[in-house]
């Protein structure tokens, strides 16, 4: 591969070069390249990172993820395009009529908060966070545009106490991939996005549990928690989300997607 990357590296070429990495796309992964090199020095240069399998979100530095372009920074794990999904569930939960708060927890570029204050015509006050620096800085520069703050730290310790209770949408796309299956993984995530953003721990409800924990001190009454989880990890996932106090959940799938939704929602108090 690396002495395919060192020809001249026209259309045919760049192809060439990626079909004898691997990548299964690559006709549509050359009309990207193609499209974000400015020099051809800059194109073979991608190239050989792409070959060399980091993720083509990466390389190019952006990814698509609902109807945006979002800045992809390296390191930062990449927003799935099955969490959609999870923005489109969310949605349809957010208060219209208001300027509901919106938070996203373990924001990693700031994609899901970003797609969802774009779905709600921008009319939202957004908070993201994250523990990873990297993450923090990348966030910021999908965040800001729609006048959303990103904060570092440890889940719900790194935003404003001004937030307790007042949360309508609580966005926290948790890791949930057991440690004993992270080298499972493909290695464009494994070897190049965080550790933090993939390992779940036992079972791979460790992070969630934290969060489901805390969620009900945040929410404004009525709002949800929402979070992705796999097919199989659901029914505990819910148990977890029920089980710490306050919140009734249910499940939304997307077969189409392989997406596996859990919203947890805190009840509106009962007219007295």
């Amino acid at each position: 591969m690396a002495g395919g990357a060192t020809r001249p590296l026209d259309p045919p070429g760049v192809v060439a070069a990626l079909r004898a990495a691997g990548c299964v796309f690559a006709e549509d992964e050359a009309e990207l390249l193609l499209a974000a090199a400015r020099t051809p020095a800059a194109l073979a240069a991608m190239v050989a990172r792409r070959a060399a399998g980091h993720p083509l979100e990466h390389v190019v530095g952006w990814a698509e993820f609902g109807g945006l372009r979002v800045a992809v920074d390296e390191g930062v794990f990449v927003p799935r395009r099955r969490t959609e999904f999870l923005v489109e569930q969310a949605a349809a939960l957010a208060p219209r009529g208001a300027r509901p708060v919106v938070v996203d927890l373990c924001c990693g570029t700031g994609a899901l908060g970003a797609a969802l204050v774009t779905a709600l015509g921008g009319a939202a006050e957004l908070h993201a966070a994250d523990i990873d620096p990297a993450a923090v800085r990348c966030a910021r520069r999908n965040v800001a545009p729609l006048g959303g703050r990103v904060h570092e730290g440890d889940l719900f310790a790194a935003l404003p106490s001004a937030l307790r209770g007042r949360v309508d949408v609580l966005l926290a796309n948790v890791p949930y991939v057991p440690t004993a299956e992270v080298a499972l993984l493909p290695a464009e995530a494994r070897l190049h996005e965080a550790l933090v953003a993939l390992d779940g721990g036992a079972d791979g409800l460790d992070v969630l549990r934290r969060v489901a924990a805390r969620a009900e001190h945040w929410l404004a009454p009525g709002g949800s928690l929402l979070f992705e989880t796999s097919g199989a990890q659901a029914p505990a996932a819910v148990r977890i989300a029920e089980g710490s106090g306050g919140l009734a959940a249910r499940t939304a799938t997307c077969d189409d997607r392989y997406a596996t939704v859990v919203i947890a929602t805190r009840p509106r108090p009962r007219p007295s």
